[in-house]
């Protein structure tokens, strides 16, 4: 299939696409902060440079696009256009995903991993609900956890 915007528009559009400072990831730190929990960004000491480190209380906070991560939910869909390159790049990231999740438990660190389903979309939680689930998953002693939106 032909794409349908030349080759420059198409380079604007990609470039727009964010890695840091995501809306998901703003949202959840302004939440996070208004809480009285305090991190750093992206830290340089770990590999991969997690979103969120409280690292007093060894804690990683990793927000997760459903599209580049491939999650099962309603807001990943595989694109028609060049199935071959998608599914060999989502794969890899996936892969890398678990990798990274492994070095940071075998590290000692506590991590935290949140859908973007959860925070937009037609599945996502109630503000509240989704704080809720944050503060009671770091007041537990629990190692690894997954918030994604509500399966209706």
């Amino acid at each position: 299939m032909v794409d349908i915007v030349d080759k420059k528009k198409r380079s604007e559009m990609m470039s727009g696409i964010r890695s840091k400072n995501t809306k998901p990831e703003l949202a959840i730190r302004k939440g996070l902060h208004a809480r009285g929990y305090r991190y750093r960004l992206h830290y340089k000491k770990l590999p991969g440079k997690p979103d969120i480190v409280m690292p007093g209380r060894k804690i990683l906070v990793l927000i997760n696009g459903c599209f580049w991560h491939g999650h099962d939910c309603h807001l990943f869909k595989w694109p028609a256009t060049r199935p071959e390159f998608w599914r060999a790049k989502i794969s890899r990231t996936k892969g890398r995903d678990r990798e990274l999740w492994e070095t940071y438990i075998s590290l000692g660190w506590r991590v935290l991993i949140i859908w973007e389903c959860a925070i937009r979309g037609k599945n996502s939680l109630p503000n509240e609900t989704l704080f809720l689930l944050i503060e009671a998953w770091i007041a537990s002693l629990g190692r690894c956890c997954e918030i994604r939106g509500a399966d209706l």
